[in-house]
């Protein structure tokens, strides 16, 4: 069986106040071992990152400015994606901000039926 373990890093803690995605790292795995095949990429969230979540994840205005919109990485997240279970700490809060830049990106949600939470 084919899984997603993933994890993002954001702007802050509300993708419904502003807050965005600015990293998110994907592992494929199959019947729970590591493929190799991996995701990764940093976004430029298009606004200032706040000192608090820099703090968290080191990530900084200068770093990102240089880096893609999530728009322009988008099809590719969801070709490696594609249908398969994700897996995450805190699934909720990694869904949330994903599914907030898909719709921002004019595309279908990820179903949270989907989702495997580690946290739970």
């Amino acid at each position: 069986m084919r899984e997603i373990v993933f994890d993002t890093e954001t702007t802050g803690l509300s993708p419904a106040n502003g807050d965005r995605v600015v990293e998110i790292g994907c592992v494929e795995m199959i019947n729970k071992v590591e493929t190799g095949r991996t995701f990764h990429s940093y976004f430029n969230p298009g606004r200032a990152m706040p000192s608090e979540a820099e703090r968290v994840h080191g990530l900084c205005d200068r770093f990102l400015a240089d880096k893609p919109p999530f728009d322009d990485v988008c099809e590719e997240l969801l070709d490696f994606i594609a249908d398969s279970p994700m897996v995450a700490h805190n699934a909720t809060f990694d869904l949330g901000f994903i599914n907030q830049e898909l719709g921002q990106c004019g595309r279908p949600t990820v179903c949270s039926s989907r989702m495997v939470d580690t946290l739970t």
